[in-house]
């Protein structure tokens, strides 16, 4: 379908005959009137000859002109051609994965089916992996936190790269320590720049806040004011004590106050567990977006002018050497 941008161009179309109802322009000079003008001529054996003469357009060249001012108004008009609607789907949800790498995630306390065992960090990179290969409509993030809170992937589609950054990510990098509080002031910052209504937060992490600026509760009111749910997975042992111990009272509460949910994880199949159980709680979630491509098609009487207009120049300038041929062989 063909639309015109601007069809209000249209109203230059009579401009040219709006034009002749000007007056013509006139320019008077001063003449001589000699009453021997025969006599003249034929003293000085000059036979007169025409002088100036009014050049006037043949029908063809009066077509021409109007036809290529009707090609300039339509070009003026913008000329478009719309394109069947074209439907997409996009990302949904803004993901963020809060991942502690304090120095307790060296655990090897996690089992596989074959009896290998697995540090705690190795084990979330496995069913991260998974997380990433089943959420392919949701925008995914990474964060990692240790004696502070670091961004190692802002939301992306890309999830190949996510899961490479990732698989990057070593024990320590972030600190021996665990900022529960900032990972969250950090994924709030990173949520208020993103511009998904759907905003989940899932947070990893096996030992207590140990020194956030803001505690994890303070952290947890502020993200459910901007519409911040926050999944936590604890993954440590709930007997253990001192500074590796388990806040499992703060972990429920941060979770309760943004309407999430808190998990505990002693394994790999209760991580996974924990995954689904999450899965079924924030289902896929696709934004439909709805667009008709435009393609100009401006240049389109333009061409069509200057081709007009070169073919008759070459039409009549054959003519007149076709003439010219025949005045010669006459």
């Amino acid at each position: 379908m063909i639309e015109l941008a601007l069809p209000w161009a249209l109203l230059l179309l009579p401009l040219p005959a709006l034009m002749r109802l000007l007056p013509a322009y006139k320019e008077s000079r001063d003449s001589v009137k000699v009453p021997f003008f025969d006599q003249l001529v034929a003293l000085s054996e000059q036979r007169p000859e025409e002088g100036a003469r009014i050049l006037r357009r043949d029908r063809v060249q009066k077509i021409l002109v109007a036809f290529t001012w009707l090609c300039l108004v339509l070009a003026a008009t913008k000329p478009q051609w719309i394109g069947a609607p074209i439907e997409q789907q996009k990302s949904g949800r803004d993901l963020m994965v809060a991942v502690d790498l304090s120095g307790s995630m060296e655990a090897r306390d996690f089992a596989l089916p074959d009896g290998t065992t697995l540090n705690r960090l190795e084990a979330v990179k496995i069913v991260l992996d998974e997380l990433a290969s089943q959420r392919a409509s949701d925008r995914l993030g990474l964060i990692v936190f240790g004696a502070a809170a670091y961004l190692q992937t802002p939301f992306t589609d890309e999830h190949e790269v996510w899961q490479q950054l990732l698989g990057e990510t070593e024990i320590g990098m972030a600190g021996p320590s665990t900022v529960f509080g900032d990972a969250i002031g950090l994924a709030i910052k990173l949520f208020r720049e993103s511009n998904a209504d759907n905003r989940v937060l899932i947070m990893l992490t096996d030992g207590n806040d140990t020194g956030s600026t803001v505690p994890p509760v303070d952290a947890a009111k502020v993200a459910a004011a901007n519409n911040i749910r926050i999944y936590t997975i604890a993954i440590g042992d709930p007997t253990t004590v001192g500074e590796d111990a388990l806040d499992t009272q703060t972990i429920e509460r941060v979770s309760e106050l943004t309407r999430g949910r808190s998990f505990q994880a002693l394994d790999q199949a209760q991580m996974r567990e924990a995954y689904a159980t999450i899965a079924s709680m924030e289902p896929e979630l696709y934004e439909s977006v709805s667009f008709r491509p435009h393609q100009s098609l401006h240049w389109v009487p333009v061409a069509v002018a200057v081709i007009a207009f070169i073919c008759y120049h070459l039409f009549m300038a054959a003519w007149t050497w076709h003439q010219g041929r025949l005045r010669r062989a006459a």
